[in-house]
C-alpha cells in the first residue's frame, strides 16, 4: 500500500517546483523530503522526477501520480472542512452529472429545487459525456446523472433509469428571420437557415426523419454539441434554432427571438439516471419529485 506521507511530500514537492521551496512549506530538511522521495519511487518502481539542469520535472509516471494524488488531497481537504461545520450547519452533499449534450435551461430547472430545500444543500454539478459520468455513477462519484436518455442497452453499468417527462420541440428565430420565411409552419423552414444539434443525437435523428417525411429540407448553417451555444448563434440571426417547448418564454426573454411554431411529433425526453431503483437520497428524491410532479406536467 502506497505511504501516505510519502505522497504527500512527492505532491509538495510537485507543486512548489523543487525540493527546497517544498522543504520550507513543510518545514524539513531537504535531505529528508529527498529520501522520502526515493522511498516512495522505490516502491512504486518508478520514476517520478527527472532532473533538467538545477530543476526537477515530472516524469510521464510523474504526472499520473500527481494526478491521482490531486484528487487524494482534495478530498482530504473537503472531508476536513465538512467535519469542522457544526451538526446542524453542516450541508446535504449532491453530486450531480448532467450530460453534456442537456440544454443548460433544462438543467438549471431539474437542479433548481436541489438548493430551495429547509436543510442546507451542497451541490457539486460535473458535465462530461453520459459514457464518463454513468462510469463515475457505477462507482459511487455521484449521486445522479441527468440526461436525455435512459441508459443505453450496450451499457454494462449497473442503474436504473427514472423518467422525468418529455416535452414538443420549438422553433424559434429573429425577427429579421422571420420576415424572410415563406408560408406557415413548418413549409416555411424549407430552405431556411438551420442551426441544428450535431449527428448522432437521439433529438437530432427526431428531427432529421421529422423533415424527411415532410419534405422540407432547410439549409444547415451549423450544427453544434453545446444547445447554449446554438442559442447564441441564433440571438445574433445566424439561422433558425430549436429548444424545449416547456422553455418557450424564458428562450424567447433570454435571446431576444420569437416562436415560429413547435411540433409534438419529435419530443425531447429526460432522465434521472441512478444506482438505486427506490431513490433514498433525500436531495434525489425531491430533484426527481419535483420534475416529474410540476416542470413537465403538461408536456407529457
Amino acid at each position: 500500500m502506497v505511504n501516505y506521507k510519502h505522497l504527500h511530500y512527492f505532491w509538495a514537492v510537485a507543486r512548489e517546483g523543487g525540493v527546497a521551496r517544498a522543504s520550507e512549506r513543510l518545514h524539513l530538511t531537504p535531505q529528508t523530503i529527498s529520501g522520502q522521495l526515493n522511498v516512495l519511487e522505490k516502491h512504486l518502481g518508478v520514476e517520478l522526477f527527472t532532473r533538467v539542469g538545477r530543476n526537477l520535472e515530472l516524469t510521464e509516471n510523474g504526472r499520473l501520480v500527481l494526478s491521482y494524488a490531486n484528487e487524494i488531497f482534495s478530498l482530504g481537504s473537503e472531508l476536513e472542512e465538512v467535519l469542522h461545520q457544526l451538526p446542524d450547519e453542516r450541508p446535504q452533499l449532491f453530486r450531480v452529472g448532467v450530460v453534456d449534450v442537456l440544454p443548460k435551461s433544462i438543467a438549471h430547472q431539474i437542479l433548481k429545487p436541489a438548493l430551495q430545500m429547509s436543510d442546507p444543500v451542497r451541490m457539486n454539478c460535473r458535465e462530461a459525456s453520459l459514457d464518463t459520468l454513468l462510469a463515475e455513477l457505477a462507482v459511487h462519484h455521484l449521486d445522479l446523472v441527468l440526461a436525455d436518455c435512459p441508459i443505453p442497452s450496450t451499457v454494462s453499468t449497473r442503474g436504473f433509469s427514472h423518467k422525468l417527462g418529455e416535452c414538443e420541440v420549438s422553433f424559434f428565430a429573429t425577427d429579421k428571420i422571420i420576415k424572410t420565411l415563406k408560408g406557415d409552419f413548418p413549409q416555411c423552414l424549407d430552405g431556411a437557415p438551420m442551426l441544428l444539434p450535431s449527428s448522432g443525437t437521439q433529438l437530432r435523428s427526431g428531427i432529421d426523419k421529422w423533415l424527411n417525411k415532410l419534405r422540407i429540407h432547410p439549409r444547415t448553417v451549423a450544427e453544434f454539441d453545446d444547445s447554449a451555444l446554438m442559442k447564441a448563434f441564433g440571438k445574433e440571426g445566424s439561422g433558425i434554432f430549436i429548444a424545449p417547448a416547456v422553455i418557450e418564454k424564458e428562450v424567447e426573454l433570454q435571446y431576444q427571438v420569437s416562436l415560429i411554431g413547435r411540433t409534438d411529433e419529435v419530443k425531447e425526453q429526460f432522465y434521472a439516471i441512478s444506482v438505486e431503483r427506490k431513490v433514498k437520497h433525500p436531495v434525489v428524491c425531491a430533484v426527481i419529485d419535483a420534475a416529474s410532479e410540476r416542470l413537465f406536467i403538461n408536456h407529457k
